[in-house]
């Protein structure tokens, strides 16, 4: 069974990459206590990502208050193109379900971005997502079910990696903006995303949470 969640964006915006929708029946993989988990997307054209959506497992009674993310021209890695934390009126949290396992499914919103692309294939990163409960959070694994790569086609489903397991199926998420633009300077240097600041966690709690 399929949790659809609707994506509202702005007027002048359009889907530039979809992955599938959100799943939330099978599987989760842990984005805070310095795990982050990365996954690619494909444009046809140059374009401008305003925002992207992603699907998560949340424990009851939690929303997400921050994010850290970025946009590299690697697995984590490489040339940075955006990064930021995604918080405020800048990360819009909504419920969708509750599963069969008693987590909370949330369509997530990081808004507000500028980030201008020229290359085909991207990786999306995310680590470091908060709340005041400091429970985890759980990117959704939907394996790229559903994924029609909208303006980029190819290469779909993503790819898919978690900074200290590796390869591992794909998550659920869009990426959305204005095609036939873009090309803003990429951040300089070489690419170190976020420092671990709970890293003797990360041994207490599985990456996965199933």
């Amino acid at each position: 069974m399929l949790y659809l969640a609707l994506v509202v964006l702005p007027a002048s915006a359009q889907v530039l990459y979809d992955n599938g929708p959100i799943n939330g029946t099978v599987d989760g993989w842990n984005i805070n206590y310095g795990i982050i988990v990365s996954d690619t997307f494909t444009l046809s054209k140059n374009s401008t990502v305003n925002s992207f959506n992603f699907g998560v497992f949340e424990f009851p009674g939690d929303t997400m208050t921050s994010v850290d993310w970025s946009i590299t021209s690697a697995e984590n890695g490489g040339t940075v193109f955006g990064s930021g934390t995604a918080s405020g009126a800048n990360l819009t949290d909504t419920f969708v379900s509750t599963n069969q396992f008693g987590f909370n499914i949330h369509d997530v919103t990081v808004s507000g971005l500028n980030v201008g692309l020229t290359n085909p294939t991207y990786w999306l990163n995310l680590a470091n997502a908060s709340a005041p409960s400091r429970d985890p959070f759980y990117w959704d694994e939907n394996s790229g079910v559903g994924c029609d790569g909208s303006g980029g086609g190819a290469n779909c489903p993503s790819l898919a990696s978690e900074n200290e397991v590796g390869t591992m199926p794909s998550e659920s998420f869009t990426i959305n903006g204005n095609s036939g633009s873009g090309g803003t300077t990429p951040e300089p240097g070489s690419f170190v995303l976020w420092a671990s600041s709970v890293l003797g966690l990360a041994g207490l709690l599985r990456r996965r949470w199933f």
